[in-house]
């Protein structure tokens, strides 16, 4: 009977940080509150009228999607060496893949701030795509290899023996089979990337900012209510992208084993 009490409580106030932040982003107050006074979209009118909220906004979408692109294609190259020419020393090389979900986050940023250093690229958007790529690595493996693991390599073997060119077999066996991998890959990847913000934090400059990072910066120097407007709109959107991923596709793709 407790225990039961003791999960209804936990149901309960798990979405209630989420709850408090999108009610707060209707307040009609001029400053964060908590009961809302009054009920407004000013907030939300501001954040789709502001150029720089639009800027970082489209700054944090064109770097989730290159990175996704990217990792999801280097991981697919990957998968296929290790799942299908079982290449030696594949389980170290997965090791390293998953790497990044160890260390953590704070000690990768301090890392890429001196890699970055020495490249040049630190506060550049170039710097940024090749960090959110490593991060999202791991996610994007993971299904795409597990994707391979089930889909039937004699397929590929049969249509090679009747004539197809490799190409022709690519895209006409292997893609079809591995699809459900890439499309969780592409969505995983471009989630965990557009909503970064622990090691992109050590990253930005003056000249590339994202939204995440900018939230945060601007919750240390103000208390304006437009901050919940954006974060109730990231709510909204990973939301919708989850919903959508597991539509299409399963949750379970991603959670399962191989």
């Amino acid at each position: 009977m407790i225990a039961r009490y003791i999960g209804i409580a936990v149901l309960l106030f798990l979405p209630m940080p989420i709850i408090i932040v999108v009610l707060s982003s209707f307040t009609a107050a001029g400053y964060l509150s908590f009961p809302i006074k009054g009920l407004s979209l000013r907030w939300y009118a501001e954040f789709l009228g502001s150029a720089d909220w639009l800027r970082v906004l489209g700054t944090s979408a064109l770097l989730a999607l290159i990175g996704a692109l990217v990792s999801t294609g280097a991981c697919f190259a990957a998968a296929w060496a290790v799942v299908r020419h079982k290449v030696r020393f594949g389980a170290t090389y997965e090791t390293i893949l998953l790497a990044p979900l160890i260390f953590p986050h704070a000690a990768i940023g301090v890392i890429m701030i001196v890699t970055l250093s020495s490249l040049g690229w630190l506060g550049t958007f170039s710097g940024l795509v090749l960090v959110h790529c490593i991060l999202t690595i791991p996610y994007a493996y993971r299904p795409v290899a597990a994707a391979l693991r089930k889909s039937d390599a004699a397929l590929e073997e049969a249509a090679a023996s009747l004539g197809a060119r490799p190409w022709r077999t690519f895209w006409m066996v292997t893609l079809p089979a591995v699809r459900p991998g890439l499309v969780t890959s592409l969505l995983f990847t471009f989630i965990i990337s557009f909503d970064e913000v622990t090691v992109t934090l050590f990253l930005v400059g003056p000249f590339v900012m994202t939204l995440p990072v900018q939230v945060f910066s601007e919750v240390l120097e103000s208390a304006s209510p437009i901050i919940a407007a954006v974060s109730a709109a990231l709510v909204l959107f990973t939301s919708a992208m989850v919903f959508i991923l597991d539509r299409v596709i399963g949750i379970q793709f991603f959670v399962e084993r191989d």
